[in-house]
Formats: structure tokens, sequence, C-alpha cells
């Protein structure tokens, strides 16, 4: 007999739910069967407190959860849409997560997490048991990062009531490729900071030591020796040789990377297209493609600008309207590699020549280059749209395409295709250079191309 039953001295049935959830009460005592009159308004007081105990539990309810994720360790707190405590604040060791999860979560349950470095994969564990996971950027959660009064428990509670609320807006979910493509452009800035870092410290040497490095490249191979006959110190020399081998590690890795990159541009066809922009090369192809992922996700151009930081403040308010330096408020790799692929594009592309000399007068060349680097932006989106650049130079992009398709190596390359057989062909897939035969290659003998597939077409390109 249950402990109702032998409060009411009367049958009492409990009905049980799915595994994981908490029993409903299925019926209550008919008032015939209580011994007494008074036992009624007693029952019903009771089964007023299983119904207010179990509410946020049962069949109808859901839990809005907020999970404050640390290095070892989270906290956990739910409430429901009431906001109410359903879940009180419990710290989980993330070597314990997974029993944690089967034994809490529950497919009606909506969970949001903050992004930071193990995200994805904590993203990935949560999904298998809770019905939604949402990951939120930090600086949008302005009620945590604004708050004087700040602990582990107060930033899920803030989470789960924000969820709750609808006040949450998730960040874009990476599939495993993109996220893969990121770590690869990652590891590689790293190891250019690196190399970057040695080099400065033997410039440091030379500057200390008033010394002049042969002629060439001062970090080249043939050097090498130069610089261990270089008389210091003991400590000093000990430095040297460290930041010597390090530099030496670091451009090793860089250039395994960058064939890593190769590779990737070789095979998709997304990638492929960026390289007839002005300004892009391998690498600055597969960072724009990695940091942007899927382009259906941007609705237009100016979308995408402001994904990357590089549209301007703005404040509209009342008789006041003002513009400002540009927002920074996107991902920085992005911003970082179109401005280069600007600097690149304004040296070298007549149009974007043309087109610096005349925002310098009025703009300054660092302004200018930006404002390159979001025209550069707007055309990536056309170009991932399927459309060609309007300014894209036949020849120069069969040279570009040809250097290209000899870096990758024929075994990177379709079987069987020539580097002149590779570059028609992305060529033709850009409806560029239908009419163009040869490419010129420096000095020697310009390299003749296979026929072109376009018929009839105009080779004036479409942005």
């Amino acid at each position: 007999m249950s402990k109702l039953a032998r409060v009411f001295d009367c049958p009492v049935r409990i009905r049980l739910t799915e595994k994981g959830e908490v029993p409903q009460l299925a019926s209550v005592c008919d008032p015939a069967t209580l011994k007494t009159k008074r036992a009624r308004p007693l029952a019903d007081r009771v089964c007023q407190r299983y119904q207010q105990e179990y509410t946020p539990m049962n069949e109808t309810g859901k839990r809005y959860i907020g999970l404050d994720v640390h290095k070892h360790y989270l906290i956990a707190l739910g409430v429901d849409a009431d906001l109410k405590v359903v879940l009180p604040a419990r710290r989980v060791e993330l070597s314990r997560l997974e029993a944690w999860m089967k034994k809490t979560l529950t497919k009606q349950d909506e969970v949001v997490l903050e992004m930071t470095t193990n995200t994805w994969q904590l993203y990935d564990e949560l999904v298998q048991y809770a019905g939604k996971v949402l990951v939120v950027h930090p600086p949008h959660v302005a009620l945590i990062t604004r708050s004087q009064v700040m602990n582990d428990k107060i930033a899920a509670s803030i989470l789960a009531r924000l969820l709750a609320k609808g006040l949450l807006v998730g960040i874009w979910i990476p599939p495993q490729e993109i996220r893969e493509a990121r770590g690869l452009v990652a590891q590689r800035q790293k190891m250019v900071r690196l190399a970057t870092q040695a080099k400065n410290r033997l410039h440091a040497v030379l500057q200390r030591h008033h010394l002049v490095p042969p002629a060439g490249n001062p970090f080249g191979a043939s050097n090498k020796e130069w610089w261990m006959s270089v008389s210091l110190g003991k400590l000093e020399q000990l430095n040297l040789q460290s930041d010597l081998e390090t530099l030496q590690f670091a451009e090793k890795q860089v250039k395994r990377l960058s064939g890593i990159m190769e590779g990737m541009a070789a095979e998709q066809e997304e990638i492929g297209r960026l390289l007839h922009l002005a300004g892009f090369g391998e690498v600055t192809a597969v960072t724009v493609w990695a940091a942007i992922g899927t382009i259906q996700r941007f609705v237009d151009p100016q979308h995408l600008v402001g994904y990357a930081g590089l549209g301007t403040r703005v404040h509209d308010s009342g008789m006041t309207s003002r513009s400002g330096k540009i927002t920074k408020a996107g991902r920085r790799d992005l911003r970082t590699v179109l401005i280069e692929a600007a600097n690149v594009a304004a040296n070298h592309h007549p149009h974007w020549k043309a087109e610096l000399a005349r925002l310098e007068p009025r703009l300054g060349r660092n302004k200018a280059i930006v404002a390159i680097a979001r025209k550069l932006l707007i055309a990536v989106w056309y170009v991932l749209q399927g459309k060609t650049d309007k300014y894209a130079e036949p020849e120069a992009v069969a040279q570009k395409l040809l250097r290209f398709a000899y870096a990758v190596g024929k075994a990177n390359r379709p079987k069987g295709q020539t580097a002149a057989q590779f570059a028609r062909v992305r060529m033709d897939a850009l409806g560029l250079g239908g009419k163009l035969t040869s490419i010129p290659w420096g000095s020697k003998k310009p390299i003749p191309l296979p026929p072109s597939a376009l018929k009839e077409r105009s080779d004036v390109p479409n942005r």
C-alpha cells in the first residue's frame, strides 16, 4: 500500500510515466471510499502539493537549463517558463558529464551555454540528450558581463532565465568539416606568429651587436653557419641557437600546413572559385571559406560585412545621426585576411589601384584599404553565390591558376590533367578566357592552353 493510501485508508492508484520522468497522480480517492468526511479536504491539499512539486517535470512541463562552463567543471541551473527554479544549481565535473546528462536531461529540455574553448565537443554531447542546445556569444549576454556581483550560480541562472524568455540568439553551429578547417587556419597562424617572434629576437641580436649579415635572406639555410660563428656570450649563444631552431621548426610547419590548404583549394569548388579574386591566394581563400562556412546563411552582402566587423558604427537617434569607425565586432581572422588581400590588390590590380588612388586623398591609406577590403568581401558573397568577379582579368587569372596547378602538384590534380588543362577547366567554370589560347609565362615562351568549352559566350564576367 502506498503512503497516500495509508494516510487516507483507501486505494490510491499511481500511473508511471516513461523512463526518466517523475510519477504522476492518476486518480484521487473517491469520496465514497473515504473512511471519514475530514479526509476529503486533506486529500485535496496533498494532491495539490503533489502537483506543485512535480508540475515542472510532467509531460507538459519544459525546463530551460543554463550551463556556466569552466575548464574542469560546469554549473547547471534550470528554470521553467515562469522562471521558477526546477533544477537547483549543481556542480558537474566534466569527467562525469555523460552520467549526469543521462540521469538529468530529457528531450523536453532546452540548454544554453556560452562560446568557449571546448564548446563544440560539449555541443555534440549535449544534443544527444537534450531537445535543443543553444550556443551564445559571450558579449551578447550583457546581463552577465555587466553584473556587479557575479559567481557561477548567478551566471548559470541568468543564462537559464534569458533562454526561458526567448531573449538569446544562438550562433551558427559549423559542421565538422568547417571546424577542422578553422582549426587548420588557427594552427598556421600560430606557427606564423612563432616564426615572426623568433625573427624579431634574431634581429635584436644584430642590432644589439652592430652585426651585418651576408647578402640575401639573413635567415636562409645558406647563412646558418654565419649565425653559429657569431661571437657571443655563453647564455646569449644558447638563446641564439634556440631561436634558430624555433624558426626552422615554425617555417617547416607553415610550409606543411600551407600544402594542406593548397590541397583543399584543389578539391573544394567554392575555395577554387575564390582564387580568381584580386589579392587572393590559396591560404586567403581557405581562411575566408572556413570563416564564412555556408554562404546561404547570409541573406545579402551587408550581413556578411557585419559578420566580418567591417561595417561602420552608426548612431541614429532623435536629432543625432553619426557614423564612426568599423565595428570590429565580427570574426577577426576574416577581417585580417581581407585587409591583407586588399593591400595586395591595391598594389597590383589596375581597378583596385585606381580605387586606392580615388579614396586615399580623402580617407588616408589605411581607411582606403579598409574600404577596399569591404568591397572585396561583397565580391566574395557574389562569387560564392556562383557569380564571377566583373573586375577579373582573364590573362591574370589564367596565370594565377597555372601557378596554383604547379603548386598543388600532379598528385592533387584530377587524374590525367596537366597544369594547363587544370587551368582551362577552372577558367571555363568561371566563364573566363574563352578566347584565350596561351598564358604568358615570364621570359619563357607562352604556355598554350587547351581549347575552351565555352561556346558563343562573352568574356565579360557578371557580378
